[in-house]
């Protein structure tokens, strides 16, 4: 189980940003991604009233569990990857897989036999480096629920020099900075009961 600490600063934007920053940047982009998320909760979303979140990403045939836990700054992140017929039965099924991840949500209070697949997200990812240090930045047009929406992600070391680069990005590409708080997985989440309205 791999264990590391995210720190980063998000910004959403609108589908003229987005085409605007791809095409200034197109040149910088040094990788390019198609990732799926399963977001898991309980049905009554007991992880997410937490701040807690728990996925399995899709990515280039890889499957990775990740639970993300919040911190004073940042979040802890312990990733575990899976096999592919756990991920399947997860997918059919809805099983959660045992593994060192549900070891540590047991730890947490929460049990995985009453959790199951909430909502599902798709990413195209641009990635590139800025800044002297390199931070990764990363330019994301995500589907779920029948929407679409835009993002900007700047990681960094700290939140303030993350967000410090994020918004000199944003002014050099005439985008107004508003720091976006609300993850990929609680708008995925959140746009669940609004289609049920």
């Amino acid at each position: 189980m791999a264990t590391n600490i995210e720190i980063e600063a998000k910004v959403l934007i609108n589908r003229d940003e987005y085409n605007r920053i791809v095409k200034k940047l197109q040149k910088n982009i040094l990788k390019e991604k198609n990732q799926t998320n399963f977001y898991i909760d309980t049905k009554d979303f007991q992880l997410k009233k937490a701040g807690i979140g728990l996925r399995v990403r899709d990515l280039n045939n890889e499957k990775v569990m990740t639970l993300k836990v919040p911190m004073s700054e940042g979040l802890l992140e312990k990733s575990s990857t899976l096999k592919d017929e756990d991920f399947i039965n997860l997918k059919i099924n809805g099983s959660i897989p045992e593994n060192d991840i549900t070891e540590f949500v047991r730890m947490l209070g929460f049990e995985p036999n009453e959790m199951s697949v909430v909502a599902k997200l798709k990413t195209y990812r641009l990635e590139t480096n800025y800044g002297e240090e390199g931070y990764e930045f990363s330019i994301d047009e995500n589907e779920y629920n029948g929407i679409t929406d835009y993002e900007l992600e700047m990681a960094g070391n700290s939140l303030l020099k993350a967000r410090t680069l994020l918004q000199r990005i944003c002014n050099e590409n005439g985008i107004e900075y508003e720091d976006n708080p609300r993850s990929k997985q609680t708008r995925a989440m959140e746009s669940l009961k609004t289609s049920k309205k």
